[in-house]
């Protein structure tokens, strides 16, 4: 029934070269962690993921552990709801850097409802150069596609850096392409927002008096386009280490500036500054 699984499939069918078919990413939907992640583009590629998790499980219905390829724990029950999504490539790469990286913005949702990006956002580098994924060599090294830090080794510096640090000059892109990507987060961080709260109240319910932080990632191709990867409830606040753990404290004060101050009544909305309001709507809730 994922028709477009299944049209995907079909183009891939006529391109001989990996490059230039469609990747998809595949997500164990209750994991985390970077567990249980694959990649594939044919239908023969999906079955074989699933028939070589079928083959690991074992013979009792008890939430038990299983492990991927690199030993990682994953809990069966992990194992049955999934998130099928288009794998972005080319990513960008800046120049001089062959390694891949996504960005983490944390998001504050206030009441009902107004959300706000934090502009301190973090770039996230894989643990290895990347490449292009491909079907020949046997099996997919992720650690050149997968940014999250959790599967860093900590050997090399610079896995997680400043995004507004990144060097303003990047091959096929102007000049201001951080400022274009920023703000396509916040268009693209509101709309999701005012969506899943208006369509999606069984998962999402912004009430009055209440606040909520979340930490979204996000993914830039080569053209300076960026994606929305997930969303996550509850993010983790030590990615930026100690080096800049000024960017944890920035956030929190934004938090208690946005979200507690007005609660009080304690004057005025300050202006935006790092906490950059995206949506806006009045849901009606009392």
């Amino acid at each position: 029934e994922a028709f477009e699984l299944h049209e995907s499939w079909q183009r891939n069918a006529s391109k001989s070269d990996d490059e230039e078919k469609e990747w998809w990413i595949l997500k164990p939907g209750m994991s985390d962690r970077g567990q249980g992640i694959r990649l594939f583009n044919s239908e023969q590629g999906l079955t074989d993921i699933f028939e070589e998790w079928e083959e690991d499980m074992p013979d009792t219905d008890d939430e038990t552990e299983a492990f991927d390829e690199d030993g990682q724990g994953i809990m069966t029950s992990d194992l049955r709801h999934f998130v099928a999504q288009p794998y972005i490539h080319p990513p960008l790469l800046l120049e001089g850097n062959p390694y891949k990286f996504h960005i983490r913005v944390y998001v504050l949702a206030v009441g009902a409802l107004k959300v706000y990006v934090y502009k301190k956002m973090l770039a996230l580098f894989a643990g290895t150069p990347y490449e292009a994924p491909t079907d020949e060599g046997g099996e997919l090294d992720l650690t050149a596609h997968l940014t999250n830090t959790c599967l860093q080794s900590g050997e090399r510096d610079g896995t997680v850096q400043a995004f507004w640090s990144l060097e303003d000059e990047q091959p096929g892109l102007k000049k201001d392409w951080k400022e274009t990507v920023f703000q396509q987060i916040c268009d693209t961080t509101g709309e999701l927002f005012e969506a899943a709260a208006r369509g999606m109240g069984v998962h999402f319910q912004p009430t009055p008096n209440a606040f909520e932080v979340f930490g979204l990632d996000f993914v830039v191709d080569a053209t300076g386009n960026s994606f929305l990867l997930e969303v996550n409830a509850f993010p983790d606040f030590k990615q930026t280490g100690r080096e800049m753990d000024y960017v944890i404290k920035g956030l929190w004060e934004g938090v208690v500036e946005k979200a507690v101050v007005p609660f009080f009544g304690a004057g005025k909305e300050a202006e935006d500054g790092d906490m950059v309001k995206c949506c806006d709507v009045d849901l009606g809730r009392r």
